[in-house]
């Protein structure tokens, strides 16, 4: 049978009468106030009873579970980037979201670190006033239009979207790939080069003006429940005071790929929380040879491998906050945590469903779902081999993207 659904570890009496350790070893949590740390298990507690549960069906459909947005709402998941929690608590935030759901963490990130931040930092007294508050309970969604079809990594030099003045409007003509809730988003958050001066600006488009068109991109083989989207915008007429104002040139989108860079470098946490979880809970309860496959040296190697690349993965995770904290984080840091903890997911992934045999390939059990979302988180946000070249040109002061 498959193993029952759990968001806690189970207590597991050893012989010396110690409790089984919880996934966080080395106690990260307890870096938080006591405030914080009852959040985040309250947190928890929702991901794991609520969300955890309910999504498996909708990944195999690749369909959007559009009633657990209030049950995000009501954990306090529309509204962490203006909440003034710390940064710490913020980021285990998003590893327990991606222990619970990788694709949900995607929405929940994109939402905060792209959208609710962009449009507090960026946007006019005008846009905060119709927005703010309705995307704080995800009464409204948006998304973010950068990435192109001919253009991902080489965006900055290759933005083909343009913006065209025209009178009191601006004009939007050009196409998206791969956006994250494009399908059902309120609106859109699109970068578009200015046909007068050539300067790459930021738009709030709504989706339902004519020429808005997003249609969802099908047979993904992760991250399915997130509606990634192509959008064609064919002649998008949109006010002038839809631009926003503190959106004209690179530097604001650069500063926001930084900060999500270090968000997915907790969901690669997370992703591992998830995979050992997963990997310790079934060698407990599967027994092969009248014992239990983790009394087995090479399963306990396995777990405590991964065990290693978690635990790693979250110290890396701590500092790059105090970095953040501190006012010392550039976007080095952000791209080797982003590309450290997603290759640690992907080993800590493939090694859980190797440990799982043959019941690692069913859905059922779990991994297989996790393991096939982290392929895309190895991928988004910038490939690991484009996060390389960013470290290399910081330690070396050689580019090689061009």
């Amino acid at each position: 049978m498959p193993p029952v659904m759990r968001g806690e570890s189970p207590v597991v009496e050893r012989q010396v009468g110690i409790a089984h350790p919880e996934v966080d070893l080395f106690h990260v949590e307890h870096l938080l106030d006591d405030d914080e740390r009852n959040k985040l298990h309250s947190i928890r507690e929702i991901l794991s009873r609520e969300i955890r549960p309910a999504v498996g069906e909708f990944w195999d459909r690749e369909e959007f579970p559009f009633h657990l947005l209030p049950v995000l709402a009501r954990a306090g998941l529309g509204n962490l980037v203006l909440s003034g929690h710390s940064r710490l608590f913020i980021g285990l935030v998003y590893a327990e979201v991606a222990r619970a759901d990788i694709s949900l963490s995607a929405l929940v990130g994109i939402h905060n670190e792209l959208i609710l931040g962009l449009v507090h930092e960026l946007s006019s007294d005008q846009q905060k006033d119709r927005w703010l508050e309705k995307l704080k309970n995800f009464e409204a969604v948006g998304c973010f239009a950068l990435t192109e079809p001919e253009h991902g990594s080489d965006i900055a030099g290759g933005l083909e979207t343009t913006a065209q003045r025209d009178g009191d409007e601006w004009v939007i003509t050009g196409a998206k790939r791969w956006i994250g809730a494009g399908t059902f988003a309120d609106f859109a958050i699109v970068w578009a080069r200015d046909a007068a001066d050539g300067q790459a600006k930021a738009f709030l488009v709504e989706t339902d003006r004519p020429g808005f068109t997003a249609t969802k991109i099908e047979r993904k083989m992760g991250l399915r429940i997130m509606q990634n989207a192509d959008i064609s915008l064919n002649g998008v007429r949109i006010p002038g005071e839809n631009l926003m104002p503190g959106g004209e040139g690179f530097d604001a989108a650069n500063v926001k790929l930084r900060d999500s860079r270090a968000w997915v470098g907790w969901q690669g946490v997370g992703a591992q929380m998830a995979a050992f979880e997963i990997a310790r809970d079934y060698a407990l309860e599967r027994k092969q040879f009248d014992r239990p496959l983790a009394k087995f040296q090479l399963v306990q190697d396995a777990l405590s491998r991964m065990m290693a690349g978690l635990s790693t993965s979250m110290a890396l995770m701590v500092r790059l906050v105090q970095l953040q904290e501190d006012g010392g984080f550039q976007m080095v840091h952000a791209a080797l945590a982003k590309a450290t903890t997603t290759s640690s997911a992907r080993e800590a992934v493939s090694v859980a469903r190797g440990l799982m045999g043959g019941n690692g390939v069913l859905r059922d059990y779990e991994i297989s779902k996790v393991f096939n979302d982290v392929e895309i988180l190895y991928t988004y946000e910038g490939t690991y081999e484009i996060n390389s070249l960013i470290v290399g040109r910081a330690i070396t002061g050689q580019s090689a993207f061009v």
